[in-house]
């Protein structure tokens, strides 16, 4: 598996390689410093399989540059890992594309959980983290709709026919609702709900 750090800091390049590593040994990891060579660099190293960026580069700043790669690679899972504060831009970075929204001042732990949600499988992580760790109890009208529909089967894009919102509208409820559970994926946020006796409600 391939993952590209684009990131203009060689020390944070460093420790992203660390941490993702430490999530699945073996990674082949490239690291970039701007934007504008990565298709050059794909060309080189094959085909990315993750994207870890950076929303502060050389040559682009802001949530353009989640809009430049999902342009280019647009069934790539891509994470933003920024300095940038979420309240600010994890939901606009989650509406242009991006999976997922990684602020780089929380803790090395919750870093790896973030990368960890992209990088394992849902079935691997149901296996991995048999235990669940536990959450709150209280839940927004809107979550409760999530975990029914998460029960019903239904896809991200189900899910925004029903509820009349975009796709990347779902998935930033998706973040934040797994992030409320404390939990990687929507194996783990079912197995939460069915433990806690959430899905009469």
């Amino acid at each position: 598996m391939t993952v590209y750090v684009i990131d203009d800091h060689p020390l944070m390049r460093d420790a992203l390689t660390m941490l993702l590593h430490r999530v699945k040994p073996g990674l082949k990891i490239i690291p970039i410093h701007k934007l504008n060579v990565v298709e050059s660099t794909v060309e080189k190293n094959g085909p990315p399989e993750l994207f870890c960026l950076d929303l502060q580069l050389p040559d682009t700043l802001g949530v353009s540059g989640v809009q430049v790669l999902k342009s280019k690679f647009p069934d790539v899972p891509l994470v933003v890992v920024t300095s940038s504060s979420a309240s600010e831009y994890e939901a606009r970075c989650l509406e242009a594309g991006a999976d997922g929204f990684i602020e780089k001042s929380n803790s090395p732990a919750l870093i790896i959980a973030g990368l960890r949600s992209l990088l394992v499988t849902e079935e691997a992580a149901a296996i991995e983290d048999a235990a669940v760790p536990a959450g709150p109890t209280k839940l927004s009208k809107r979550q409760k709709q999530l975990i029914l529909m998460l029960d019903q089967g239904l896809s991200n894009r189900e899910i925004a026919e029903k509820l009349e919102i975009s796709e990347h509208t779902v998935k930033v409820h998706f973040w934040r609702l797994f992030r409320r559970l404390g939990v990687n994926s929507r194996t783990q946020a079912l197995h939460f709900a069915r433990t806690n006796g959430w899905l009469g409600i």
